[in-house]
């Protein structure tokens, strides 16, 4: 999971793909944490990709001008404020808008995920977690 954490920290913006209805969803993310082998997004409750990915089977993919990324798995929410506050320091900026003891705040982990890093010039390499 450090390698993915890594790779996806390292490209800075990876993309998000959630469903709506029978919509796809798209946006651009920038943060990623690693807390007590979980690995998390952040956003906020009132959003609408809260709503889409809580639960949900999402995709990510990132792309650091050689290897791209795909992380394929389904987004659980944690209240746990300590992961929260883990997030929040690794992101300063965004302690403009969320507190880890704000209800607003939400820090979504992966679970039954798979992560395959590709190239034009290698085979893929497929992580599960």
């Amino acid at each position: 999971m450090e390698k993915i954490y890594e790779f996806i920290k390292k490209c800075g913006t990876y993309y998000l793909a959630t469903v709506d209805g029978d919509q796809a969803r798209v946006r651009p993310f920038g943060t990623i944490d690693l807390f007590e082998g979980k690995l998390y997004i952040q956003t906020g409750k009132g959003k609408d990709v809260f709503k889409q990915a809580n639960g949900a089977k999402v995709e990510l993919c990132c792309f650091d001008g050689e290897k791209w990324l795909r992380l394929a798995g389904t987004l659980v929410d944690d209240d746990n404020v300590a992961a929260k506050k883990h997030m929040l320091d690794d992101y300063p900026q965004l302690r403009a808008m969320y507190d880890e003891n704000d209800p607003n705040t939400a820090v979504l982990y992966f679970k039954d995920a798979v992560a395959t890093f590709s190239s034009f010039t290698a085979a893929p390499e497929v992580i599960e977690f």
